[in-house]
């Protein structure tokens, strides 16, 4: 226990060092199928140069439909604070004629100026992000050209049984992460159009705003749902000013959540990313704390990759056993 305990205190405390290199080496497990195969038509460098281009270029456009989604409701949230203000008074005095205890709690944080202070704290990390993300541009190109070198140096490995768990758990791990990668993209895909579809219906501002707010939050699993039912909901109760319509809305935004990711998903990737629901939500707070906002994003892959590992060796797969995909039942022998 001291041992796990001083690992993780590492990790907090050398986060500018551990987060690049963990977001390095999941960029790399998605994007080693297409430099293969580009490297074996074309020079390993070109081959390098068109998958970074690739892959910036999907960055980009994702950041940048981020980035206008929130800036627009940001400014909204900005040119209205007259009017959102006013209303919270209001909230704040019906809570007080209720006999509320929380109206202190609200009053203290849930005031506009706590909102714009808290956009005011995003916009400042946006200089640390950059540079986040250029440390992990260097560790990919970097990791990219490696991956065939350190195959060759595990397979040369005197302890061979130590060299096939760390081939077999680098092979399957990836193979994992790019499963994952791509049920959670068209997951959020579909999240994002309903929740598009839903707010146009219902007359919502910035629809489609809401859609690609919901579909960049959904990849971080219960926190991201769950603040892309909350914004839209408070937006609405700004907006039409009636609590009936803000709970019609809350509900069809959870069922939406509800059905795709309890339902849709599930069936979709089988048992082979099955995740017992406590260690994807212990994942994600115990990432969360470690590494902020991108933990929770990342906690769940690196779930899978330890799980993954832990199957390859015979004194550690009762670890994956235990937490991870749920055990076939027995078949039932023939009677004669």
């Amino acid at each position: 226990m001291i041992a796990v305990l001083a690992i993780f205190a590492a990790i907090r405390v050398a986060s500018s060092v551990f987060a690049p290199v963990a977001c390095a080496l999941f960029i790399i497990a998605i994007l080693w199928p297409m430099q293969s195969r580009l490297q074996s038509r074309l020079p390993k460098l070109v081959a390098l140069a068109v998958v970074m281009l690739i892959s910036v270029v999907i960055f980009v456009v994702f950041a940048s439909a981020v980035a206008w989604a929130f800036g627009r409701v940001g400014r909204w949230l900005v040119t209205d604070a007259a009017r959102i203000q006013l209303y919270h008074e209001h909230m704040k005095e019906w809570l007080e004629g209720h006999g509320v205890a929380v109206a202190g709690l609200w009053t203290e944080y849930l005031d506009v100026g706590w909102l714009l202070r808290a956009a005011q704290r995003v916009t400042g990390r946006v200089n640390t992000t950059v540079t986040f993300w250029l440390v992990v541009l260097v560790y990919v190109i970097l990791g990219l050209l490696e991956v065939d070198d350190m195959g060759r140096k595990i397979r040369s490995l005197k302890n061979q049984q130590a060299a096939i768990v760390l081939l077999d758990g680098c092979v399957a791990s990836a193979a994992k992460l790019r499963k994952y990668l791509a049920i959670r993209t068209l997951m959020s895909a579909i999240t994002g159009a309903l929740v598009w579809a839903l707010a146009s219906l219902t007359g919502l501002q910035f629809a489609a705003e809401w859609g690609v707010i919901a579909f960049a939050l959904n990849y971080i699993p219960f926190i991201g749902p769950f603040i892309a039912t909350a914004f839209p909901t408070l937006f609405a109760l700004a907006q039409f000013g009636s609590w009936q319509t803000a709970l019609i809305l809350f509900v069809c935004l959870n069922v939406i959540q509800f059905v795709i990711g309890s339902y849709m998903e599930p069936r979709v990737h089988g048992n082979a990313l099955a995740v017992s629901p406590f260690v994807v939500l212990f994942s994600v707070f115990l990432w969360t704390f470690l590494w902020g906002l991108f933990g929770a994003f990342i906690g769940v892959p690196i779930t899978i990759a330890i799980l993954t590992f832990c199957a390859q060796h015979p004194s550690s797969r009762w670890v994956a056993d235990l937490l991870g995909p749920p055990a076939e039942p027995p078949v039932p022998e023939a009677q004669c």
